[in-house]
C-alpha cells in the first residue's frame, strides 16, 4: 500500500506539475499579457533627430513679412534648426483688439493670409525654400476660439459656447476678452476645423501644426484631425499642452513645461535640485518611451507673460540650454533666442528683435550637430534613456549617461553658483571620450573626480 501511495502521488505530481506548466505558457502567449506601446501614431521619418525654431514674423525683420524672413533662412539652418514654426499666419480679428496690431492668436479668417505678412503666394514661396533648404514648417493653429468678427460667428453661432445669459464668451475663466470661445459638442465645428487643417497641408505642402491650447479640446477631435491630415502626407504636430493621452493617435511632440519651471526654481529661486532630479525620474519611468517633449529656456508663452530668459536663468542660462539639448526631448530655439534677447518683446505692437549680436548661436550649433549626428539623442525611442551617474555632489552636480548603439553622451553640469569638486560613480561608463565644446580628450576610469566653477559644463562624446 506505501508503494503504491507513492506512486499515486507522484504520478499526481506529474499531471499537476505539467498542467501548471501548460498554463504559464497560454499565460505567457495570452495577448492580454504583453506589453503594448503606449504611441500608436507613427512619427514622420525625417522628426527623429529633429531641432524645432519658433518664429515670430511680425517682430523678425523691420518689414514683417514672409519675404523679409527668407532672409534669416540660411543661418537658421547652419545653426541646426530642421523644423520651422511660424506662429499664426492669418488674417487677425479687429472687434475688441488688444494693442495696435492685436494678438495673432485671433483668428478672423482660417482660410486667410494676414496681409500684414504678405500673400498667399509669399507664403507658397517661404514653405517652398523652406522645403528647398532641407527644413520642415508647421503653422500655429487655434482652433479652440476665434475672434469675435470671424464669419463662423455670423454664420454659425450655434459653434459656440454662450454665457448663462446666451452671450457669447471667451474661454471660461479665461479674461481672453478679445476672442470667443467654440463649442466641440457640435459637430458642425468639427466637421469645420478639420477641414480647414486638411486644406494648409493640401493646399501649401506645409508640414504639420503646433496646436495653441490644444488640451482644450477633445482628444478624439485631434485623433480623427490626425488622421485625416496624414492621408494627404505625414504630418508633424506639436499640442500646446503636457498630457500623455495627446501622445497616443493625435501628437508627436507636447510641451514640458514642467522641466523649465525645474529649471527655474534652481536657478531663478535657488531652490534644491530635487525637483529637477524627480522630472528626470518620471521621464524615465512614467513618460511614453516614443513621446517626443518639447524643452526650452523661453518661448512666446514665457515672453508674453513678461517673463524673460536673463531673468529666470540668470548665470544658469548657458548650462540650461545644454540640459535642454542633451536630456530626453527636442530643444526649440525661440527666434531672437540665439540673439540674446533679453527682454520681453511687446505682443500687440510691433517690437523689433535686435540682431546685431548672436552671442548664443555658437552654443545651439554644437549641440544641434552632436544631435543630428549621435543617436543618442535622437528623439524618442530612436534615442537612448537617461542613466543616472551618482556622485558625492547630488546636490549640486547633474550626471547621466544616454547610449544608443555605439554612440555615447555623458554630460556632466556643475547647476549650482558655487565651485565644487566632484566625484562620479563611473563604473559603467569607463573609455575615451572627446568633450563636446573644447575638444579635449577625456577617459573616464570609473571614481572620476572633476573640478567644476559655477554652472560649468561638460558633454562627453564617444
Amino acid at each position: 500500500m506505501k508503494h503504491f501511495s507513492k506512486t499515486v502521488l507522484l504520478f499526481i505530481l506529474i499531471i499537476v506539475s505539467g498542467c501548471l506548466k501548460k498554463s504559464d505558457e497560454k499565460s505567457s502567449d495570452d495577448s492580454r499579457y504583453q506589453p503594448k506601446e503606449f504611441v500608436e501614431l507613427k512619427h514622420p521619418e525625417w522628426s527623429k533627430n529633429a531641432t524645432i525654431y519658433e518664429a515670430n514674423i511680425r517682430q523678425f525683420t523691420p518689414e514683417g513679412t514672409f519675404k523679409a524672413f527668407e532672409s534669416h533662412l540660411p543661418r537658421i539652418k547652419a545653426m541646426g534648426i530642421d523644423i520651422i514654426w511660424l506662429m499664426p499666419i492669418h488674417p487677425i480679428g479687429v472687434e475688441k483688439r488688444k494693442g495696435t496690431l492685436g494678438s495673432e492668436y485671433s483668428v478672423k479668417d482660417y482660410y486667410g493670409i494676414n496681409p500684414e505678412f504678405g500673400t498667399k503666394e509669399d507664403f507658397e514661396s517661404l514653405v517652398d525654400k523652406i522645403h528647398s533648404m532641407g527644413m520642415y514648417v508647421i503653422i500655429d493653429w487655434v482652433a479652440n476660439h476665434s475672434s469675435w468678427d470671424n464669419q463662423l460667428a455670423k454664420d454659425h453661432p450655434d459653434w459656440y459656447t454662450k454665457t448663462e445669459e446666451g452671450n457669447f464668451q471667451p474661454t471660461p475663466w479665461y479674461d481672453w476678452d478679445d476672442v470667443i470661445d467654440f463649442d466641440y459638442d457640435k459637430p458642425g465645428i468639427r466637421k469645420y476645423m478639420t477641414e480647414a487643417l486638411v486644406y494648409w497641408v493640401k493646399e501649401c505642402d506645409i508640414d504639420g501644426y503646433r496646436c495653441d491650447t490644444a488640451g482644450f479640446l477633445p482628444t478624439d477631435f485631434w485623433d480623427n484631425a490626425r488622421a485625416e491630415m496624414d492621408a494627404v502626407k505625414p504630418v508633424f504636430m506639436l499640442a500646446e499642452w503636457e498630457s500623455r493621452d495627446l501622445h497616443i493617435k493625435a501628437f508627436d511632440m507636447t510641451y514640458s513645461w514642467t522641466f523649465f519651471d525645474k529649471m527655474v526654481a534652481v536657478t531663478r529661486d535657488k531652490k534644491s535640485m530635487a525637483g529637477l532630479v524627480e522630472y528626470m525620474a518620471h521621464d524615465v519611468s512614467t513618460f511614453p518611451r516614443d513621446g517626443y517633449r518639447m524643452l526650452f529656456t523661453d518661448n512666446h508663452d514665457m515672453n508674453s507673460w513678461n517673463h524673460n530668459m536673463d531673468y529666470n536663468f540668470g548665470e544658469g542660462l548657458k548650462a540650461s540650454m545644454v540640459l535642454c539639448g542633451t536630456v530626453n526631448g527636442m530643444p526649440l530655439v525661440y527666434g531672437g533666442q540665439e540673439a540674446g534677447l533679453n527682454r520681453s518683446l511687446k505682443f500687440f505692437d510691433k517690437d523689433l528683435i535686435d540682431w546685431s549680436k548672436m552671442p548664443y548661436e555658437g552654443l545651439f550649433k554644437k549641440l544641434f550637430d552632436l544631435k543630428h549626428k549621435n543617436k543618442a539623442l535622437w528623439n524618442g525611442k530612436e534615442g537612448g534613456v537617461m542613466v543616472r551617474i551618482y556622485s558625492d555632489k547630488m546636490e549640486q552636480v547633474v550626471s547621466f549617461s544616454r547610449t544608443k548603439n555605439n554612440d555615447k553622451v555623458i554630460p556632466i553640469i556643475n547647476y549650482s553658483d558655487k565651485p565644487v569638486t566632484v566625484k562620479l560613480n563611473s563604473a559603467h561608463q569607463k573609455g575615451e571620450y572627446t568633450e563636446l565644446f573644447s575638444g579635449e580628450k577625456i577617459t573616464l576610469k570609473g571614481d572620476d573626480v572633476f573640478e567644476m566653477k559655477p554652472w560649468e559644463y561638460l558633454v562627453l562624446v564617444k
